[in-house]
């Protein structure tokens, strides 16, 4: 948590509030924010002074700001620009606000605009972090290693399910691993296989293609369906760019619902233990 669609929220949020926009100076009250980003924090605060943020981009739970980049006639950036990189962790925010508000006690990273607005990067618990690097071609040269999350082009729900299929794992395990598919977490993961009619503990290589086809199938829909509303939020770790909370909560089937009614056949949901990570699911309709 945050998941896919909690990212791409913030992420859409921050580029409607900040495109266009000039960097004027940047702040940095824990250092542990900005780790990733190997010059230290001087040098991450010089990197993005005077840069003019000229659009966004998202792989799975991951976003990034395109900086001091012209647009091409199709609309899109060239390759090689600089990106600031944001991975959330567990309870990272961004907040637009006025020059002038008062602090969040949480406040990490501050960066300040010409138009005398700011962007806050607040995270309690200080898991995500803030990187300036290069562009380069789909996605920052930092983020290789992630796989494409199931709304890119170069998702292959084909091979991905073959792939599936040809491991010995958990399928819950395999749904939260970033480098087969990116952007799911146990959320999400749990609603999918929980659509699907697949019990976390089996084996990708149990799995047929077109079962493993129809759960990359759900896996889309509840994502696409809790964008739609925002995201999940449980308490205020989870926030919009405004403050607002997601409002998926109310439509989740199994996660957090241990002990309550399935909503399709009554059965109680349970709750289990998968790689060290909790499960939740239908007796009965999770064989």
């Amino acid at each position: 948590m945050p998941e896919l669609p909690e990212v791409e929220t913030v992420r859409r949020g921050v580029d409607a509030a900040f495109r266009g926009g000039l960097i004027s100076a940047v702040e940095v009250y824990n250092p542990r924010s900005v780790r990733r980003h190997a010059a230290g924090v001087d040098d991450f605060a010089a990197c993005l002074r005077g840069l003019t943020v000229t659009g966004s981009g998202r792989r799975g739970k991951f976003m990034w700001l395109h900086l001091d980049a012209e647009p091409s006639s199709a609309g899109e950036l060239p390759g090689g620009d600089r990106v600031l990189v944001c991975h959330l962790g567990m309870s990272g925010q961004f907040r637009v606000m006025d020059a002038g508000a008062e602090a969040h006690r949480h406040l990490r990273v501050r960066v300040r605009f010409a138009d005398e607005r700011e962007l806050w990067f607040v995270d309690q618990r200080t898991f995500g972090f803030l990187e300036v690097t290069d562009h380069d071609g789909t996605v920052p040269k930092t983020l290789g290693h992630i796989a494409p999350d199931v709304f890119e082009p170069e998702f292959d729900a084909e091979r991905c399910a073959a792939r599936l299929r040809s491991r010995r794992i958990e399928v819950k395990k395999a749904l939260l691993d970033q480098g087969w598919i990116s952007g799911v977490g146990n959320i999400y993961a749990d609603e999918a296989l929980w659509r699907a009619g697949i019990r976390g503990r089996r084996l990708g290589e149990r799995i047929s293609q077109r079962k493993a086809m129809e759960l990359l199938g759900h896996v889309r829909a509840v994502l696409e369906e809790a964008l739609e509303a925002g995201g999940t939020s449980f308490d205020p770790l989870y926030v919009r760019v405004n403050g607002e909370s997601g409002y998926f909560s109310r439509e989740l089937a199994v996660y957090g619902r241990a002990g309550q009614p399935c909503r399709r056949c009554g059965t109680s949901i349970r709750r289990e233990v998968i790689g060290d990570r909790s499960a939740h699911y239908c007796p009965k309709c999770q064989r």
